[in-house]
């Protein structure tokens, strides 16, 4: 990994481009997002018909999330396999423990392997990234142990370097704010629900509706925490917003909202966790 971490990003690019070709044929775990996205056109790009897109659909997963999805691998030409991975079906995820990812995992990348079976591809790929391992990743254990490849952080590729190079391949996504299922909104150890994560759902909508770009909304019970990107924040300095968003809030079911002051930031509800979990 350091190897690969002192090249630049042509470098990088090149080992991407050279592993992938090496595979052969590959199905890539298709969200829509920065760096699934990205993965799937050098994929499609190199392997052709041999490489297909695999995306499921939960209640984790929201819809505008997945219309995105069908809609750039229908453009880009590839094969997309929708499949239904529903968590909350898999015995402990919704008592939302520490390890809630590491279940999540195992139990979709055991059925994206079988459509790689069935469609005779030989490799999985999930699209995580360097930057993926500074944080609590439980899923990681789960990516390991069924033998599924990480192309982008094998390469070495950050985030930044991967919204660098989906810019200059003229993807949508390069820009894209960045996407965790709806299940992360949640502290560990509360309870995950279908009419809880729609809450989320519909109270996210609501705020990008209203135009801001990066948002996630943490379930806290009765209270919704709001977080926005950092420069984003300033915008509830008006009244009239504030008050829109309460109400709003309201109906959707939360007795309080409550704005973060802290602003966005990945893996806020890690943060509680004690050192070594």
């Amino acid at each position: 990994m350091k190897q690969v971490m002192n090249l630049n990003l042509d470098q990088k690019f090149n080992v991407l481009r050279l592993n992938i070709e090496r595979m052969g044929s590959l199905a890539v775990a298709f969200s829509g997002g920065v760096d699934s996205t990205f993965l799937l056109k050098v994929a499609h790009d190199i392997l052709g018909s041999r490489a297909i897109a695999v995306t499921a659909r939960s209640s984790t997963y929201p819809e505008r999330e997945f219309r995105e999805a069908v809609d750039f691998v229908k453009g880009l030409g590839a094969k997309h396999v929708v499949i239904v991975s529903e968590e909350l079906d898999i015995e402990g995820f919704s008592d939302n423990p520490v390890n809630r990812c590491y279940f999540c995992k195992k139990e979709l990348f055991t059925k994206i392997n079988n459509v790689a079976r069935e469609n005779n591809i030989e490799h999985v790929a999930d699209g995580s990234n360097v930057d993926d391992l500074g944080d609590y990743r439980p899923g990681m254990a789960a990516v390991e142990e069924l033998g599924v490849t990480s192309p982008l952080r094998e390469a070495g590729l950050t985030k930044e370097d991967i919204r660098v190079l989906s810019k200059d391949m003229g993807l949508p996504t390069w820009d894209k704010p960045a996407f965790a299922c709806l299940s992360s909104r949640f502290p560990y150890g509360q309870k995950i629900t279908r009419e809880k994560l729609g809450m989320i759902d519909r109270a996210e909508q609501l705020l990008l509706d209203l135009g801001f770009k990066q948002v996630r909304v943490r379930h806290h019970g009765e209270v919704a925490r709001i977080e926005v990107s950092s420069e984003e924040r300033s915008k509830f300095f008006s009244i009239d917003l504030m008050d829109r968003i309460y109400t709003s809030f309201k109906e959707i079911g939360f007795s309080y909202t409550a704005l973060d002051l802290k602003g966005y930031r990945t893996g806020s509800m890690n943060e509680t966790l004690k050192a070594g979990k």
